[in-house]
């Protein structure tokens, strides 16, 4: 061993304090861990938010959402669910997930020191028994984040919350989107209701609030597929399960980039997209589906495309033994925040 390298690396590390570093990234990051003290604080200990991000419950209440760039928003509502229900208790699943961030190794960031971020709480419903109802309550709440210049993360919930999301963020020019699931949710009413979580974005379309030929959708599978017409007709770039195997992250990657472009865009992420052994804990699981790394890789992909915001959908913890299914989507929700991060800085 060089004997100088090895007392230089003894000078420089033998003595070191806790949360010192050479590298400026690494300083910001160990000084927002550290705050300057010895103490690392525990993963289990205070009250749970994501990535233990100050709880602002009075962000919704300030006109400008107490100057955040972004907000981690709860929406627990599954009443749009067509199998299992329970994916209203995912935002509490997910916010007690502690071993998430702070560093992306990949965009080389810490999220929370490139953006002012802050959990916010959940959107206040009027009635847990209306769908149209929550619907609207979604809406008016997502007005008030996207008037307030905030890019919402947001975790449900059934993935019928993003339709509410979508014409609140998409109301002055429809969006693109990256729409990473098992399902098209194209489909049309049935049973007298339209607004379920099978057909948001058939219905956001309709809208005008979201852009079908900047709109790709991966992942997709499993036997529903004539429900789907519309996002052929429509002009959806559907990327199968069977597809991504042959073309692989990084020509899939590819794809999303031309489709999206340079316009805004909405990331929705339905924990479903994985395959069940990674993520059981949903209402309609379908097996033949993605690994987490692929679709973190997915995600990262995204990079410097115009994210505004986004949302992971579906957990629905008590049929999840292992809390895999919690992790997996605290971690693409931190992947989105990342994404966000990244947009916000290149634009500073």
């Amino acid at each position: 061993m060089d004997r100088d390298k090895l007392e230089k690396l003894r000078a420089r590390y033998a003595d070191a304090m806790p949360g010192k570093a050479r590298d400026p990234q690494f300083k910001k990051i160990l000084a927002l861990i550290f705050g300057g003290s010895d103490r690392r604080p525990k993963p289990y200990e205070g009250v749970p938010t994501f990535l233990s991000a100050p709880l602002r419950l009075d962000a919704p209440q300030l006109s400008d959402f107490g100057g955040l760039d972004v907000a981690l928003i709860g929406v627990p509502m599954d009443l749009g669910v067509t199998n299992r229900p329970g994916a209203r208790f995912g935002p509490r699943a997910v916010r007690a997930i502690e071993r998430i961030g702070p560093y992306h190794h990949v965009h080389r960031l810490a999220p929370l020191t490139e953006v002012k971020f802050a959990d916010v709480g959940d959107v206040p419903f009027r009635s847990r028994y209306s769908l149209e109802d929550s619907h609207e309550d979604i809406e008016a709440y997502f007005a008030k984040v996207a008037a307030a210049g905030v890019a919402p993360l947001s975790v449900g919930g059934d993935h019928s919350i993003t339709l509410p999301i979508l014409k609140a963020l998409g109301k002055d020019r429809p969006l693109g989107l990256v729409h990473i699931d098992a399902h098209c949710d194209t489909s049309g009413p049935f049973e007298g209701a339209k607004f379920h979580h099978g057909g948001p974005f058939r219905q956001a379309v309709l809208a005008g609030v979201l852009d079908p030929e900047r709109t790709i959708q991966v992942g997709i599978r499993g036997g529903a597929e004539y429900l789907w017409e519309f996002s052929r007709e429509a002009g959806m770039t559907v990327i199968h399960a069977e597809e991504f195997v042959k073309l692989g992250p990084a020509r899939t990657i590819e794809k999303i980039r031309k489709v999206v472009g340079n316009g805004p865009a909405y990331l929705t992420f339905d924990v479903d997209s994985l395959d069940p052994a990674f993520a059981p804990g949903t209402g309609t699981p379908e097996v033949g589906g993605l690994t987490t790394r692929e679709a973190m890789a997915l995600i990262r992909g995204c990079a410097g495309l115009d994210i505004v915001g986004g949302d992971v959908v579906e957990v629905a913890p008590q049929y999840d033994a292992t809390t895999n299914t919690a992790q997996a989507a605290a971690q693409m929700l931190f992947e989105i925040l990342a994404l966000i991060a990244v947009t916000r800085t290149q634009r500073r």
